[in-house]
This record gives C-alpha cells, sequence and structure tokens, in this order.
C-alpha cells in the first residue's frame, strides 16, 4: 500500500465507523415506533456525524464514507478504479466495525443494532402503508441520487468550497425525514451492512445494497451530463472563449 492511499483509506474506515457507530446507534436507543421526533433525532445524528467527519477527513480522503458516493464519484469521472476498490473495502470495514462496537456497548438492549427494515402497516392518517421491495429499491435509490448529487455538485466541484460538508449534512438529514419511516433510509451498502453483519439479519440486503449504487451512477450521469451541456452553452455564447479559464 503506497504511503499516498493509506491515509485515504484509515480516514474512510474512521469516518464511516463513526458514523455507523453514531448514526445506528442512535436508531437502536431511539428505538422502533417512537413517530417523528424519534425520526428526527435519528436524522439529526446521521447527519451531524457525516457534517463532522466530512470536515474532518474532507481534505485527507473526501470524505465519501459511503460506497454509493465512491462509485459516484468514480462514475463521473473522479478518481480511480484501483483507488475506489481501497475506499469501498475500508468504508465496508469500517461499517461492520462501529456496528460491532455497538454491539458490545449495548450488548441485548438493542437487537436491531439501528438496522433498516422496510416499513409494514405504517399508520399514515387513517389508513395504513406496507413498503414493498420494488418501492423500497426507489426510495433508496432516490435518496442516494439526492446525495451524490449535492456530493459531486459540491465537494467533488469545488462549488461550495469549506462549506461542502454542511451541505452534505443537511441533505442526509432531510432525506432521513423523509424516508426514514419507510426504509429506515440508509441509502448507504456500509451503514446497512454494518449492522446486519453484527446481528446475523441480512433480510433485504440485496435491496440496501444495490439500490443506492443505482442511484449514485444515475445521480453521476446526469451530473457529467449538465456539466457537458453548460460547457456547450458557454462555447456558444460570443466571446466566452475570453472567460473560460486556461486548460
Amino acid at each position: 500500500m503506497s504511503n499516498r492511499i493509506a491515509p485515504k483509506l484509515l480516514a474512510e474506515f474512521i469516518g464511516t465507523s463513526a458514523f455507523v457507530f453514531i448514526g445506528a446507534g442512535t436508531a437502536a436507543v431511539v428505538g422502533d415506533g417512537v413517530g417523528l421526533a424519534g425520526i428526527v433525532a435519528i436524522a439529526f445524528a446521521h447527519g451531524l456525524a457525516i457534517m463532522a467527519f466530512a470536515f474532518a477527513y474532507g481534505s485527507v480522503s473526501g470524505g465519501h464514507m459511503n460506497p454509493a458516493v465512491t462509485v459516484g464519484v468514480l462514475a463521473a469521472g473522479a478518481m480511480s478504479v484501483g483507488e475506489a476498490v481501497g475506499y469501498i473495502v475500508s468504508q465496508l470495514i469500517g461499517g461492520v466495525a462501529g456496528a460491532l462496537l455497538l454491539r458490545t456497548i449495548l450488548g441485548g438492549a438493542a437487537t436491531g443494532l439501528g438496522m433498516p427494515a422496510l416499513a409494514h402497516n405504517l399508520a399514515l392518517g387513517a389508513t395504513s402503508l406496507t413498503i414493498t421491495p420494488t418501492t423500497g429499491f426507489t426510495i433508496e435509490a432516490l435518496l442516494a441520487f439526492f446525495l451524490v448529487t449535492v456530493v459531486l455538485s459540491t465537494a467533488v466541484a469545488g462549488r461550495a468550497s469549506s462549506l461542502a460538508p454542511l451541505a452534505i449534512g443537511m441533505t442526509l438529514t432531510f432525506n432521513i425525514l423523509m424516508g426514514g419511516a419507510l426504509t429506515g433510509a440508509p441509502f448507504n451498502p456500509a451503514r446497512a451492512l454494518g449492522p446486519m453483519v453484527a446481528t446475523g439479519n441480512f433480510s433485504d440486503a440485496w435491496l440496501y445494497v444495490t439500490a443506492p449504487i443505482v442511484g449514485a451512477i444515475i445521480a453521476a450521469i446526469v451530473h457529467t451530463g449538465l456539466a457537458r451541456l453548460a460547457l456547450e452553452g458557454m462555447a456558444a455564447e460570443p466571446g466566452s472563449a475570453a472567460r473560460m479559464p486556461a486548460e
């Protein structure tokens, strides 16, 4: 392992481990069926955790802490395949480590360890809602699409400068506010698989792994397409060549 990649992989491991420990830990402590107040607490725990570690490690590794984000950045052409594979392995190991640490601390007090699950007979006013795997896949893919779009448009493109972690943390928060009661809203394979490995329960694991990846790839395609259209629009404007930075 080169000296250049080692700090990045360590940062991704620590950041993902802490994110799962705080996010899944809050979900485990708050428990199920706690209503809006519980979901708000869980949403802010995830959002603040990712924001803090993105600020801490953004300059080291980019602060992905999510295999779907790494796939999106790779698909957008902003990192190499080898580096992306290293990131994903570090994130997955970090997610499991965070969940195992959580299990050690909580013991049998929280059997689910914040593991995501599709809603079953969720009360919505006078009716109830059950999320099917197809619907759950769509929700998880959409939430990942939103997150990766923000990451690519702020941190990767450099448009938000030092405020990118704030935008990313806010995106996690509003994603979970909307989807938390429906799917658990991990939209992060490491966040989903960590508690699954720690509990030995792999219900709908395929959904929680593949849906965020699909959403991330679509986000990268849209991001790249919009960037290309913007450049073509600038080139078509009279005198735009003089305003464009030299390559």
